[in-house]
């Protein structure tokens, strides 16, 4: 069914002659039997499907299990008999064993799929880093891309937008909390603006002296998403403020909680699966990016760390419906992936638990 556009399996139904003609009971649908099922997709199938939603529905003594298999960009899908493999396909009430040339097709649309999504992915980069402007302090820049898009086709209202933000910002005080400045909380969530085919939260700014407080955010109708933010100058004291090419790690961290917030939404609400990420640093390349640790008594401090004459954007594939916490140790990998780069070896706020 992954090598065929998705299906759904259906445990508990007498049939006959490819028809339905009763139920019968499956009993409890216990962790383990879930477990099996789950297990089986993954460890038995190359590569493995992903995603499986199981549900058991009835009353106790007319129940039956409900297995939903999503549609797959990995195909084709594999299965191993001893040294030999072959990918099956769904065909009306039959499995069949795709051709050669069917195999080869799937291949080919695998990487033709990767290859756009790899394109969308840095159009969407570019738009959102062009927000920064020549003079501003080091920024932050963050898209996601759904490797299956949403496909409604009535664009979301300006009231569902505001409830879109606030709840990306409610998910990100999940992974950090209050204590910090949230880009998010930096725009004007209460008044997004419409822009193409997505809303956009612009910045609260006052001129210049805020001007390390700065933050772009969007949520696109096919599910994406991108912020954009300034991470570095950010104020020391009531003063004092770090140099425009200076970013403190928890900046970092709490960026990439807002971002991961905004991913989580837009899968809950479109009810999307894998998403392809890329997250990079913009500043004018004068000076080296300097990323300096922070936690503990002594605030934040550049010793150990490295400056970056450049930094490699971090590129992954994420699951966004994965459980909560598979999620939380998503948004924590992301965000040391980011430090590790200035040769901070952990992050300070992100926690997941154990």
């Amino acid at each position: 069914m992954a090598n065929s556009g998705g299906g759904t399996l259906v445990f508990g139904i007498t049939e006959s002659q490819k028809a339905a003609t009763g139920r019968t009971d499956t009993g409890k649908l216990s962790e383990r039997h879930e477990s099996a099922l789950r297990s089986v997709a993954v460890t038995a199938i190359s590569p493995p499907v992903f995603g499986l939603d199981v549900v058991q529905l009835g009353e106790p003594g007319n129940q039956c299990v409900v297995v939903v298999v999503p549609q797959s960009m990995d195909g084709p899908h594999l299965i191993y008999r001893g040294e030999y493999f072959g990918a099956p396909l769904r065909n009306d009430a039959d499995t069949v064993w795709m051709k050669e040339r069917q195999v080869e097709a799937m291949y080919r649309a695998r990487f033709d799929e990767r290859r756009r999504s790899a394109e969308v992915l840095d159009k969407l980069y570019a738009q959102a880093a062009a927000m920064r402007s020549a003079d501003s302090p080091a920024w932050i820049v963050a898209v996601a891309h759904p490797r299956l898009p949403g496909t409604g086709t009535k664009r979301p209202t300006n009231t569902a937008a505001r409830m879109a933000f606030d709840q990306a910002g409610k998910n990100a005080l999940v992974y950090v909390g209050r204590g910090s400045r949230h880009p998010l909380e930096n725009t004007d969530m209460n008044n997004p603006r419409p822009g193409l085919r997505r809303w956009t939260s612009r910045p609260m700014v006052d001129g210049d002296s805020r001007r390390w407080q700065e933050a772009w955010v969007s949520i696109h109708d096919d599910g994406s998403v991108s912020l954009a933010a300034a991470a570095g100058g950010h104020r020391r004291s009531r003063t004092e403020y770090h140099d425009d090419h200076v970013v403190e790690s928890r900046a970092v961290e709490v960026a990439i909680a807002d971002f991961m917030g905004l991913i989580r939404e837009s899968s809950d609400r479109l009810t999307l699966g894998e998403y392809e990420v890329k997250i990079g640093f913009e500043w004018d390349k004068k000076d080296r990016l300097e990323i300096w640790a922070t936690g503990g008594m002594s605030g934040s401090e550049s010793r150990g760390t490295i400056p970056l004459a450049q930094f490699t954007p971090i590129e992954v594939t994420l699951r966004a419906d994965a459980d909560a916490a598979d999620f939380y140790q998503q948004v924590h990998d992301l965000a040391l992936d980011c430090v590790n780069q200035a040769g901070i070896g952990h992050v300070q706020t992100i926690s997941p638990p154990s």
